[in-house]
């Protein structure tokens, strides 16, 4: 599952001079930086209270197998506890997707008096996203400093699901998959995050819901870089036709 909002602080009613006002005069940048700063502890673990985990019993990931799929510059410790596979797949992780403030480029010697951040909460798969919702806007207003003005605004919202493995649709797709790639199958968690699945789950609750796509972890979605191989899609392609074939003739 997964939230998000856009935390806005303002300071002043326009921007003014770093000389003339900077030292008692706060400026948004820093205000918003610290409020930000809020939302991990100093190891990295999600700070926002009231949010739900669970533990996980599939398949683990080592540290040395999650460095080689993640392109993380040397020297990057890894943040939070637990195995890799919770932090990855059943325990809550917040992030800073954005900030609206001058660029670089374009900054002068002024005292910046609005800034604002869009900031993702993914959750676990049973947590509830308004209760979610409700811990990160409440956490981020109740963290402003200095006494500055802070406007949250909830943005979209999604449940996450915990899907079905002991229908004769899941069977058939495992089985499908392993003649397409001529290994075992392998049961992971995944990040991805589409709203409407969890309410087709509750209309459908009888239903199996098979979410399939060509992709893994070196694909890098939603980067510049995003690729597919294609002897992954070609295997994909395959084993859907193979699943296609079986419901067939059940």
């Amino acid at each position: 599952g997964v939230v998000d909002c856009i935390v806005t602080v303002r300071v002043l009613d326009i921007a003014v001079h770093s000389g003339a006002q900077g030292g008692p005069a706060p400026d948004a940048l820093s205000a918003l930086a610290r409020i930000l700063a809020t939302l991990h502890d100093d190891e990295g673990e999600v700070a926002i209270e009231g949010l739900s985990h669970q533990s996980w019993d599939g398949l683990q990931i080592s540290e040395e197998e999650f460095r080689e799929e993640t392109p993380l510059r040397p020297g990057v410790r890894l943040i939070g506890s637990g195995t890799i596979a919770e932090r990855l797949w059943t325990k809550p992780a917040v992030s800073v997707l954005g900030i609206d403030a001058p660029r670089v480029v374009e900054a002068s010697n002024q005292l910046v008096h609005r800034a604002s951040a869009k900031v993702s909460l993914r959750l676990a798969p049973d947590e509830d996203p308004e209760l979610a919702m409700d811990a990160l806007t409440g956490h981020l207003a109740a963290h402003a400093p200095w006494g500055v003005q802070i406007d949250v605004t909830p943005g979209s919202s999604g449940r996450g699901l915990r899907v079905r493995t002991d229908g004769p649709g899941f069977a058939a797709m495992t089985r499908a998959m392993q003649t397409a790639w001529g290994r075992p199958v392998v049961q992971t968690g995944s990040g991805g995050s589409v709203p409407l699945v969890p309410v087709l789950a509750r209309a459908l609750p009888d239903a199996e819901i098979l979410l399939y796509g060509a992709s893994d972890e070196k694909s890098q979605y939603h980067s510049i870089d995003e690729s597919v191989d294609l002897g992954e899609l070609e295997r994909a392609c395959l084993a859907e036709a193979l699943l296609f074939a079986e419901l067939a003739g059940a």
